[in-house]
C-alpha cells in the first residue's frame, strides 16, 4: 500500500470490480483480498483491487507464447 493509496468502502470496491457488495465481503472474510481494519470499519486499498484483478487476469495464447519465449508472437 502506498501513501497515496485511496481506501475504498466495500461498496466502492464492488463497483470497481463490477460485482455486488456481498462478493467483496466474502473476499474479505476468506482473506482473498488485502484490507485495512479501522475500528469496526473495513476498507480496501485501491492497490489491492488492482492486484486482485492482475492476479486473476488470464493471458491470451499469444501473450503466453511471448512470455514463454521472450519475444512477440
Amino acid at each position: 500500500m502506498t501513501n497515496q493509496d485511496r481506501l475504498l468502502t466495500a461498496g466502492e470496491a464492488a463497483e470497481r470490480l463490477g460485482t455486488g457488495v456481498r462478493f467483496v465481503r466474502r473476499l474479505i472474510q476468506e482473506r482473498r483480498i488485502r484490507y485495512v481494519k479501522l475500528g469496526k470499519h473495513v476498507r480496501i486499498p485501491e492497490s489491492a483491487i488492482a492486484a486482485f484483478i492482475a492476479e486473476r487476469t488470464v493471458l491470451t495464447a499469444a501473450e503466453t507464447r511471448a512470455a514463454r519465449y521472450g519475444k512477440a508472437a
